[in-house]
């Protein structure tokens, strides 16, 4: 019976052993967040392109910066149309959210701006805030309603706060998903199976199925935490932002916390040319710590 029980505490400790060993290795060893810049009002947005440099809004002063791969802060564009989420495509244009009139953008490496799209049914939508390119060229956004004191309008045209899908090439979006309470965050896995959605307004994040279709199937309440932006990484990880960044595993089991000193952290990404290097926007601040493992998008 003794000899039993040491086994069992030995596999015991050998199991704690292996979850702290994956729990640490997601930040690499020895690694310190490495604050950027705090020059600020609020960052929100971060979004690698394929070399591995990051565009990031600075939104109440209506700019997107660059952080690029070799240190450098460069201011990208000005009169940004009050972007706030960005997702950057194959071809080095950025997708916008742009705030200023709840419209969707997509903005050239020459800054050229073609509006994706105006309304929804006519109705001024409540405030595209984050959004996520499939590889088939669909657009998932979230549109949450925050009033804006540039804003001209009062209230909102759409009473509802959904998930919208604007497909390739159409001018038209369509509802994705509804039921939320405040739907912010939103990020896809790179094999387009899977989109998940943090509903801030109701501390929830759900994971949905895309249908061949483009339609999502399957809601399912993953975690019991809301989230302003988020991301993946190669393991299929989830990066929750708030208080710090909180990891998650792909069963919405909690494995890290990376504290971050701001009042809050908004949004995150995976940068660097590796892809290995954490972004973190957070209010006036934006930081780097330096990973184990490396993002998807």
């Amino acid at each position: 019976m003794k000899k039993i029980l040491l086994i069992c505490l030995a596999a015991t400790a050998m199991y704690n052993e292996n979850v702290m060993a994956q729990t640490d290795s997601l930040t690499a060893k020895g690694a310190a967040l490495q604050l950027i810049s705090s020059q600020f009002s609020f960052t929100e947005g971060p979004a690698p392109d394929k070399r591995g440099n990051v565009y990031f809004t600075d939104q109440p002063n209506n700019k997107i910066w660059k952080y690029g791969t070799d240190g450098r802060l460069t201011l990208f564009m000005d009169n940004a149309g009050r972007s706030n989420g960005l997702y950057i495509d194959k071809k080095g244009n950025i997708l916008s959210c742009a705030d200023e009139k709840n419209e969707l953008w997509r903005i050239s490496p020459q800054k050229e701006v073609t509006v994706l799209l105006r309304d929804f049914e006519g109705k001024l939508l409540n405030g595209p805030n984050d959004l996520w390119l499939n590889k088939n060229g669909d657009i998932y956004f979230t549109d949450p309603f925050y009033a804006r004191n540039y804003w001209t309008r009062k209230g909102q045209e759409i009473k509802e706060m959904k998930v919208y899908v604007l497909r390739k090439g159409k001018k038209k979006a369509e509802v994705a998903a509804d039921g939320f309470n405040r739907p912010n965050g939103i990020v896809g896995t790179p094999d387009g199976k899977y989109l998940y959605v943090a509903d801030i307004g109701g501390d929830k994040t759900y994971r949905f199925e895309i249908n061949k279709d483009g339609t999502l199937t399957g809601k399912t309440l993953l975690i019991a935490k809301g989230s302003d932006g988020m991301t993946l990484d190669s393991r299929g990880n989830i990066y929750l932002c708030g208080k710090g960044v909180t990891i998650y595993d792909k069963e919405g089991k909690m494995l890290q916390n990376v504290p971050v000193p701001a009042k809050w952290t908004a949004n995150v990404c995976f940068s660097g040319k590796n892809r290995d290097v954490l972004f973190i926007t957070a209010s006036e601040s934006v930081y780097t710590i330096q990973m184990a493992v490396t993002g998807v998008e």
